[in-house]
């Protein structure tokens, strides 16, 4: 899913972009279609081009008159929205994507979409039939079930990739085994089942992801490719560059910033990393930081936009309906977790410029302080949508509606910018490019789920990870950590939550964990896979950029990225981090102080450096003082205090003296 995903002459300028030498942009485009499946798309040119953009552009209307206005039954209205998807895919994504042709797609592909999306149709218009004869469905409706699973799979393989599809294999595998099994060897009883489960009930491809993705997650996407197109990317980067460009290291704290407000509204962190790093990383060149360094900056930043409320892309919506929450709460929930996120980040490139020496942007390179508030405008479809949904007026497809009308009086408004009639057929194409593989990674995740309830997979798995853990929930969290991560390997966010949220949250609660905690434990190691070597996806997008050693870059942006490696282990075993439990306001302002005193220290430990080059045991006794502090209690509280502040005033003093002797 994009959100600020832009093709290269749309790439917002900066005037603190860096003079001669570091032009990248033409390198833009091939880095997305690289690192990027959304990006590697079929080319449309001429009548063409108009053709398939207003087949979206329609499919983008559809999606918002059914949410807003559909009383058909799931079955037919999710069946049909997936007949759609399939149709706009297979106009998309060509099966291999080194090999496109301009306005060419091959009659097999033609075929797999007439045939798969006909699958959905039929399914659609005889809902009522097949759910009548249950698991008495005719041969017929067996060899329509198979087929649209089929084409769904091979569309997952063109717009997502093989890792989920691995999983979904040896989960069909088992499945059919089991099914044999139980039904005595019978291969016709057990292909009955198991297609009238995972293709014609919503426990299956049109279970809980693809209702989410159609009701909530769809609409966003929408909002979001208007919001693009008011240029409030440009405004977020001029406003991070006004804030924190000036200080020591001020690009790369302007990458921080800007990927974090980008990132509220973005569900894809290589597109964040390559819509701000093509601005950001030359600028950090420039200013004096390692390309590794720089490249690991910006993945890591724009990584932890998917974690950044108030929207935190579209597995929040997804957490939402599988915690059984409004989903401002989970918002609410998410933000101590992020600000220690981004915190640590910052922290780590204010520590590495005080290392190297280096300095800010110049302050006549930045935008003006009026020119920004005249700009302010740009926030109303955000923050309307925000108080709308924060205020439960009215429902979230509402919400977003309204949104949307919103973003484009404001586009209208914008002069730099001007919203036209063109951009909002634009926006509406974006918006249904950018359904696709949310899309069919939400179909895909159902039919995993489905195969799971079908076998009773989740109690083996449960009692089998219980025994090895012994009933310690440590073991339970890391080998929970380690296949969110494995997953997470080039999977979108909202798939490796939905199989995670299915299969290790209720190991994680067997084992005494909180649903909620262990919901944004699994969320939380499903993003990071992203920066997490070897498949960081992120950090070699950023490295394409920096033109940089990709796995240098990887390991530096999990450095950069160690909080997310943390938090989740604490509120695991103290779910006031997530304001559970909590009591009174005071000990909301004891948690985020302590928190964010507790983040420094680990980031001083890491980087090594705090008034000067650091001794090892210094860093070892600040990284455990810093652990203190993020785990919420008095008691650590006062711990972790005392031994960040000693070690800081040792530094201090050490440092000053020296430096009065040198004199």
């Amino acid at each position: 899913m994009k959100f600020f995903k832009k093709k290269t002459d749309d790439i917002p300028k900066d005037n603190t972009s860096p003079v001669g030498g570091n032009d990248i942009s033409s390198d833009v485009d091939a880095v997305m279609r690289k690192y990027d499946r959304e990006s590697a798309t079929r080319i449309w040119e001429g009548w063409p081009k108009y053709v398939v953009g207003s087949l979206l552009a329609a499919f983008s209307l559809y999606c918002i008159y059914v949410t807003l206005f559909s009383t058909a039954l799931p079955e037919t209205r999710l069946a049909r929205f997936l007949a759609f998807i399939i149709i706009a895919g297979y106009l998309t994504y060509p099966a291999k994507k080194t090999s496109v042709r301009v306005n060419y797609i091959p009659w097999y592909d033609i075929l797999l979409m007439i045939v798969g999306a006909g699958c959905f149709f039929y399914f659609s218009e005889n809902a009522i039939t097949i759910i009548r004869l249950a698991t008495r469905i005719e041969t017929i409706h067996i060899v329509v079930g198979i087929v649209g699973i089929l084409v769904l799979i091979e569309l997952c393989r063109r717009s997502v990739g093989l890792p989920i599809l691995c999983v979904l294999g040896v989960l069909l595998v088992y499945t059919f085994y089991n099914q044999i099994s139980w039904n005595r060897g019978d291969l016709f009883l057990a292909t009955r089942n198991i297609i009238y489960k995972l293709f014609y009930t919503t426990s299956g491809v049109i279970g809980t992801p693809v209702n989410v993705c159609t009701t909530y997650i769809v609409l966003f996407i929408i909002f979001g490719a208007f919001l693009e197109r008011t240029g409030i990317a440009s405004f977020f980067i001029s406003l991070a560059n006004r804030l924190a460009g000036w200080s020591s290291g001020g690009p790369a704290k302007v990458a921080v910033i800007s990927s974090a407000l980008c990132g509220m509204v973005s569900g894809s962190s290589v597109g964040n990393t390559v819509t701000t790093g093509s601005i950001t990383i030359p600028m950090m060149k420039e200013t004096g930081y390692k390309p590794e360094f720089a490249g690991a900056v910006e993945a890591a930043a724009s990584t932890g936009g998917q974690i950044m409320p108030p929207i935190m892309g579209a597995a929040a919506f997804l957490m939402a309906e599988y915690m059984d929450l409004p989903y401002i709460e989970v918002a609410k929930k998410a933000i101590l977790p992020a600000l220690l996120y981004f915190t640590g980040i910052f922290i780590a490139v204010h520590l590495e410029a005080k290392k190297l020496g280096l300095h800010g942007v110049s302050k006549d390179k930045m935008p003006k302080w009026s020119y920004l508030i005249r700009k302010c405008y740009l926030l109303i479809p955000l923050v309307l949508l925000v108080w709308l949904v924060s205020t439960n007026t009215k429902t979230m497809q509402y919400s977003a509606a309204v949104s949307i009308v919103a973003a484009i009086i404001v586009g209208f408004l914008n002069s730099d910018e001007r919203l036209t009639p063109k951009k909002i057929w634009e926006a509406l194409e974006a918006g249904a490019r950018g359904s696709i593989t949310v899309a069919v990674a939400c179909g895909i995740a159902g039919i995993i789920a489905g195969c799971i309830t079908v076998t009773g997979l989740a109690s083996v798995l449960i009692n089998s990870i219980v025994t090895l853990a012994s009933n310690t929930s440590i073991l339970g969290l890391i080998l929970t950590m380690l296949c969110c991560i494995v997953l997470g390997m080039g999977v979108p966010t909202t798939a490796n939550y939905c199989i995670m949220a299915s299969t290790c949250a209720p190991i994680l609660i067997q084992l005494g964990i909180p649903q909620i905690s262990a919901h944004f434990f699994v969320f939380y190691f499903g993003i990071i896979a992203d920066i997490t070597p070897p498949v960081a996806l992120a950090a070699y997008a950023g490295s394409a950029i920096a033109k940089s050693d990709p796995m240098k870059t990887g390991v530096a942006a999990t450095k950069l990225a160690i909080a997310a490696f943390i938090v989740p282990y604490i509120f695991a075993y103290s779910p006031s981090m997530l304001f559970i439990g909590i009591d009174s306001a005071f000990q909301i302002v004891q948690i985020f102080i302590t928190s964010l005193i507790g983040i420094f220290g680990v980031a001083a430990a890491l980087n090594g450096w705090l008034f000067g080059t650091m001794r090892w045991f210094e860093r070892v006794i600040i990284l455990a003082g810093g652990l203190c502090l993020i785990v919420p209690g008095t008691v650590s509280d006062v711990i972790g205090l005392a031994v960040v502040g000693g070690i800081i005033l040792i530094r201090y003093f050490t440092t000053r003296n020296t430096t009065v002797k040198a004199a």
